[in-house]
């Protein structure tokens, strides 16, 4: 199952089918021949008979071979591609674009996402195929497919709403997809379905280590804008929104509940957000790292020091310039220091919002405001000037569009932006490109906290062996810094 082309063993799948093995959620489906049907591995309904199992790596290759989704287990539920070096898994990279694009409703030209991996489109169908065994066209229909599913399941959109949001264009061309594929139309699917609109369900892989992921999130969350409350965690946020009629920020607020029996995360979130719901699914995908598959990283990272977590996630980001802005403040002070600056940060910057929630009612400052804003003014919030320095020009490169921070952007040329603005080093940006460019080899080598924990004091030569020492861990290298970190924040 290393490759999601690769023929499966049979066997061994249907073992884990019989035993309805959530780590094995979304790497392999089932086709069942005396329905028509494919299922996930932990669908709860009797197992087929073995003679009626046909393993697929995943769903676009079910549904290309003539299968629908069983609409008791939800395939759309699934979690994804597990995060690797995508200069190595180019064809994983696009894979995910074109997830990106499906959930936001976009149509990308092949051409140009071949262009944005540096191939040819020629070249980039050859190594999809070889990969995915099914070509980008086809994947892209099957995201946009169980996209509009989960939709049409968990939510009271209008089916016309549901075809615009997954990038059908038409509601004539959303009919024709679902004839063609799943043999029922969007209003039939919905009554069959049979569930009643609410949370979004997103499903993970386990082990997950729920206790690190959440108290991380609980040190640093401001006060009005995040609150963690048992297993769920709430914030604010103004979520740029980009349509085939351009950006728009929506203000808004989102829950994300955490069911641990379930393996599940549901996800609700304010009226205002509702026009970006694809988009804000694939988001909580990367802030709460749901794709990760714990049975490649906890093997990688065995033999790093501290106490032994199974199932680390790295904590990602609702927002790329909000994180930017927390990095920056974060130099050189504690955790407890730099969320007081932050808080005081969106106390004086941010504006109010109202929610539902009594805890609930700022939301973060934009980069334009920041940029705008007199540096005497940030000063007096006990922010020394060269961060305020470094604090505007991140804002002014955000605000005019010169920096994109956001999953999938040109690595090398955003680190290199980073580090050209005044006050960002290597350390900021390579904390940035672990928190919200989704680039699990990151390694901050400077961080004192992580040569603490490594049991190597700060000096030069002992950076270069803590450096060394994480070679080890590639392509996992930003899992082994969040275990260490908490390694250490365990031990206070």
């Amino acid at each position: 199952m290393s490759s999601p082309a690769a023929p499966l063993h049979d066997a061994a799948a249907y073992r884990a089918l019989q035993s309805h093995d959530a780590r094995f959620d979304g790497r392999f489906f089932v086709g069942v021949t005396s329905t028509g049907i494919y299922c996930r591995p932990v669908c709860r309904v009797r197992p087929p008979k073995p003679e009626n199992c046909r393993f697929y790596a995943n769903a676009a290759l079910a549904e290309s071979n003539g299968f629908r989704p069983c609409l008791r287990c939800r395939p759309e539920l699934a979690p994804g591609l597990s995060l690797t070096d995508s200069s190595e898994v180019l064809a994983d990279q696009a894979a995910r674009w074109l997830a990106q694009a499906a959930h936001e409703g976009l149509d990308p030209p092949l051409p140009a996402l071949a262009a944005r991996l540096g191939v040819t489109d020629r070249h980039l169908r050859r190594i999809f195929a070889k990969r995915h065994g099914v070509t980008p066209l086809a994947w892209l229909t099957t995201q946009r497919l169980l996209l509009a599913k989960q939709l049409l399941t968990d939510t009271a959109l209008p089916v016309t709403e549901v075809a615009l949001a997954t990038g059908f264009g038409s509601l004539r061309r959303f009919n024709a997809a679902f004839a063609e594929r799943y043999r029922l139309s969007p209003t039939a699917l919905r009554r069959e379905g049979a569930a009643e609109p609410g949370a979004l369900k997103l499903a993970w892989r386990p082990p997950f280590d729920l206790t690190g992921l959440l108290g991380f999130i609980q040190r640093r969350a401001v006060p009005g804008q995040e609150v963690v409350d048992n297993l769920t965690v709430r914030r604010t946020l103004v979520f740029a929104h980009q349509s085939r009629t351009g950006t728009e920020a929506l203000p808004g607020w989102v829950s994300a509940r955490f069911v641990p029996e379930r393996c599940e995360l549901h996800l609700s979130v304010s009226p205002s957000l509702r026009p970006a719901l694809g988009p804000l699914l694939q988001r909580a995908r990367h802030v709460y790292d749901l794709d990760a598959d714990p049975g490649q990283i906890d093997p990688a990272l065995q033999s790093v020091p501290g106490p032994v977590r199974d199932g680390v996630r790295l904590p990602g980001s609702w927002c790329g310039f909000e994180t930017a802005v927390r990095v920056v403040l974060g130099q050189q002070v504690t955790v407890a220091a730099a969320r007081t600056l932050t808080s005081r940060l969106v106390e004086r910057f941010g504006t109010a919002i109202e929610t539902p929630f009594a805890d609930l009612n700022r939301l973060f400052p934009s980069a334009a405001v920041l940029a705008a804003a007199d540096p005497a003014d940030i000063g007096t919030l006990g922010i020394v000037r060269q961060r305020v320095k470094a604090l505007q020009a991140l804002a002014a490169a955000v605000a005019d569009g010169a920096l994109q921070l956001q999953p999938g952007a040109n690595l090398s040329a955003t680190l290199a932006a980073l580090t050209a603005l005044p006050g960002i080093g290597d350390w900021c940006a390579q904390l940035i490109a672990l928190r919200k460019l989704a680039w699990p080899v990151a390694w901050p080598a400077s961080d004192v906290a992580l040569l603490k924990a490594l049991g190597q004091p700060g000096a030069s030569r002992n950076i270069v062996a803590a450096s060394a020492q994480a070679e080890a861990w590639r392509p996992w290298r930003g899992y082994a810094v969040f275990k260490l970190w908490l390694s250490l924040e365990s031990a206070s």
